[in-house]
């Protein structure tokens, strides 16, 4: 299946299944969708990640009857990048949030691109 988006084909993906209280969702396995799935186990927003042959098991995580995740958005998308320099990260739902980047260092959450001092383009953001 080609997709033009598939950063957003995997925010939708799993903004539909906690929205219909599913346990996983899979999507296709790209290097790029496999480190953010990663960057939001990592941070807490998803219970666990799995590769499997083609496809990435994430394991949605709850509180109460609420999923983890409360909202998503692409920033740079296929028809308009979005560049920001180490300086300029945003700060996501005054801290509650996480804006991941895809830098020369690999994909990283906003605060280690920050640490780092390292810029690139502005992927998502999660709250």
């Amino acid at each position: 299946m080609l997709l033009n988006d598939p950063i957003a084909d995997m925010l939708t993906r799993v903004r539909n299944a906690q929205k219909a209280l599913h346990k996983d969702v899979f999507f296709p396995a790209s290097r790029m969708t496999e480190s953010i799935a990663g960057i939001l186990k990592e941070n807490g927003f998803v219970a666990d990640v799995h590769k499997e042959e083609r496809n990435i098991r994430v394991v949605l995580k709850y509180l109460s009857s609420k999923g983890a995740i409360s909202g998503s958005r692409r920033l740079s998308k296929p028809g308009l990048r979005i560049y920001v320099g180490a300086k300029e990260i945003p700060a996501v739902q005054n801290g509650l949030g996480i804006a991941i980047l895809s830098t020369p260092k690999g994909v990283l959450e906003g605060r280690v691109a920050m640490a780092e001092n390292v810029g690139g383009e502005l992927l998502c953001e999660v709250w």
